[in-house]
């Protein structure tokens, strides 16, 4: 019924676009599915590998580089297949974080952590600086942040001189600039940007000798679970109205797509620059913890109060544990 439902979405709508929200310069469960054939394992590229390169970036990103990069949607050019498979689920794993009024993008000022492990991303894509969001989350390495998979790559091309700036507000940087040592994504969105796995993640390097999340904490992260749950949304919206100087939030009862994608959805005026920034449930905002759950991906042109996010299921789970194991 829902694939019918979508074909008879896209015979009315006719190809709609869809919006990006990355920036450039100019409580039901759902059925458990019988898991098909493993995929290929999430794809890896190396990014600033040794101390030379690392300061090469650092140096790179200076704050007037950071205060031009734009959002990038003017670039993403989502695709999505008129039949889809439903996302491949496996078993229910939560990893608990290391430390609500329904709200459709307002500054965060709860404080917490995640005013920590939340941050901007900035990186080179075909020789334009852009940004999206990022979250630091709980890791064996102590070093991985998840995104979207559109922040690390597209149309064909890794992203370079990625940096991840946790904390960003205003141009401060109050944590300091972590460069990636490496940039995941998982194999569907690497071989063929399927909405459904839009998810990335990088491991950063150390930074003056110390780990990513033992100077900013790693919120938890949550794979195959019941959609249909209360969710925030973070992240850094650079395009009108916002410019990206500092963290907005919306919270509120998610939704499934029913159109094209078997992402979760969510009441939510962010805009381009948000894209990769966390979806938790369990969220407490007194302490500003939760368990992330999803990325901010993409919006439809006619449907612009509404974010869309991929579902967290088999796949997003392999990506992770290559990442926190790398």
């Amino acid at each position: 019924m829902k694939r019918l439902l979508r074909n008879a979405a896209m015979a009315a709508v006719g190809g709609v676009a869809l919006v990006p929200l990355l920036t450039v310069p100019a409580n039901a469960s759902a059925p458990a599915a019988p898991l098909p054939p493993s995929s290929p394992g999430p794809v890896t590229r190396m990014q600033a590998p040794d101390d030379s390169e690392q300061q090469r970036v650092l140096r790179f990103w200076t704050t007037e580089r950071m205060r031009s990069a734009v959002p990038m949607e003017k670039l993403f050019k989502p695709k999505y297949k008129k039949t889809l498979d439903q996302v491949r689920r496996g078993l229910a794993k939560v990893l608990p974080p290391s430390f609500s009024i329904p709200n459709t993008g307002s500054p965060w000022t709860g404080g917490g952590k995640v005013t920590h492990t939340a941050g901007r991303v900035f990186f080179t894509y075909q020789g334009r600086t852009a940004s999206c969001s990022g979250d630091a989350v709980t890791s064996d390495n102590k070093s991985t942040i998840i995104t979207a998979g559109h922040c690390v790559k597209l149309d064909g091309a890794w992203h370079t001189n990625w940096v991840f700036v946790p904390g960003y507000d205003n141009g401060a940087r109050p944590y300091g600039t972590w460069t990636a040592g490496k940039t995941l994504a998982t194999p569907q969105w690497t071989a063929s940007e399927d909405l459904n796995y839009d998810v990335g993640a990088a491991v950063v390097n150390e930074l003056d000798g110390r780990k990513l999340v033992d100077v900013v904490g790693g919120q938890g992260i949550a794979f195959n679970q019941p959609r249909g749950q209360d969710m925030h949304a973070f992240g850094y919206p650079a395009a009108d109205p916002y410019d990206g100087s500092e963290l907005i939030y919306c919270s509120g009862p998610s939704i499934d797509d029913f159109l094209l994608t078997d992402d979760h959805g969510l009441a939510c005026d962010m805009t381009g620059g948000s894209s990769g920034g966390p979806w938790f449930i369990s969220f407490d905002e007194s302490t500003g913890t939760g368990i992330q759950n999803s990325v901010n991906s993409f919006k439809y042109n006619f449907l612009p109060t509404h974010m869309f996010g991929p579902y967290f299921g088999a796949d997003a789970q392999d990506l992770y544990e290559t990442a926190q194991s790398s």
